[in-house]
């Protein structure tokens, strides 16, 4: 297994792996982090408490990162993750499977991965990982489970026994638009119930923006393809759960900061890593635009941090809104 991406997520990723049992290289860009991994056998600057396996090997150079590897792994921000695929075409086997544990819509154009993944590199076998994961848990072998979605239920049961080991279990099923949908709106979610908390709402207040923040992610899933059955799911109740109520969720942290007043650009240089939901929020008001899909939630939590709207009035907007059936 190749993993491409040293953040702490692919890290965390790239340990499980190799602590399962099998060999596992790591590659990344930056080739001072890649220097600096090699001589601590851990990710100082993203993961410093996880000490690598001594089968996973730090690789700089990408052609050798991925020479023989029947399976790679893709741990990026999905901001990027195009660009990382263009770069690794060249180099791929025909063979090749490709998985990834990236989330998000395609900000540009509204794409899931899969479907950016299938329009750069064809028609190969791909799968996605997700679900409620923290990578410093996975990092310290705490026990965790996540889901494995591929429309190759052979290659996704493979990929999950690749990663299981006594205190990790890979579930799996062919649901990708469900599993992906639920990690591309989840962290919109996040922020708007940090940016309650960090108002002071309170509990009752966090839970109904879960619980319709599930409905709205459904909703849009229903929409693209998805199976209603994946949204009770890992990779959506769950991760959804997961993100919104741990302050290790740097969504929570960004909606928290910016609940107590402080401006998205100082919150984000607080946090200091990508925060993927202060750009799914556009692409997420994008799909659901295109798809004629309600998402008041999601629109409010869009409009403080790129429209500059007061967050009370984005919480009078909400609250304000028609009675209505709780299942619509």
């Amino acid at each position: 297994m190749t993993v491409i991406g040293a953040g702490s997520w692919g890290t965390a990723l790239a340990i499980q792996c190799a602590r399962a049992g099998h060999p596992t290289r790591l590659w990344a860009r930056d080739g001072a982090l890649i220097d600096a991994m090699s001589r601590a056998r851990r990710n100082e600057r993203y993961l410093p408490d996880a000490k690598f396996p001594p089968s996973l090997d730090v690789v700089a150079d990408l052609a050798q990162a991925l020479r023989g590897a029947r399976d790679v792994l893709v741990a990026v921000p999905s901001s990027a993750f195009r660009a990382v695929l263009l770069e690794l075409r060249p180099h791929l086997d025909e063979g090749t499977r490709l998985s990834w544990a990236s989330k998000g819509f395609e900000r540009q154009t509204g794409l899931l991965p899969h479907q950016v993944a299938a329009e750069i590199l064809g028609d190969r076998p791909g799968a996605v990982l997700s679900g409620p994961t923290f990578a410093r848990e996975v990092g310290a072998g705490l026990p965790t489970a996540m889901t494995v979605a591929s429309r190759d239920q052979e290659f996704a049961r493979e990929l999950a026994l690749r990663l299981s080991g006594p205190k990790f279990r890979a579930y799996i099923q062919s649901d990708i638009v469900g599993v992906e949908t639920g990690g591309a709106v989840k962290n919109v979610i996040a922020i708007g119930a940090g940016i309650a908390d960090g108002m002071g709402f309170g509990a009752n207040t966090r839970v109904a923006l879960i619980t319709r923040g599930l409905a709205e992610m459904m909703r849009l899933g229903l929409a693209l393809g998805a199976e209603r059955s994946t949204f009770m799911g890992l990779a959506a109740l769950g991760d959804l759960v997961l993100t919104c109520t741990d302050d290790q969720s740097r969504n929570r942290r960004l909606g928290l900061a910016l609940g107590q007043g402080r401006s998205l650009e100082d919150a984000q240089r607080a946090i200091g890593q990508v925060v993927e939901g202060a750009t799914a929020a556009s692409a997420v008001r994008l799909v659901a635009e295109r798809e004629g899909v309600e998402m008041p939630i999601c629109l409010e939590v869009y409009r403080i941090m790129h429209e500059a709207r007061p967050v009370r009035d984005a919480l009078h907007a909400l609250m304000g809104r028609e009675v209505r059936s709780e299942m619509e």
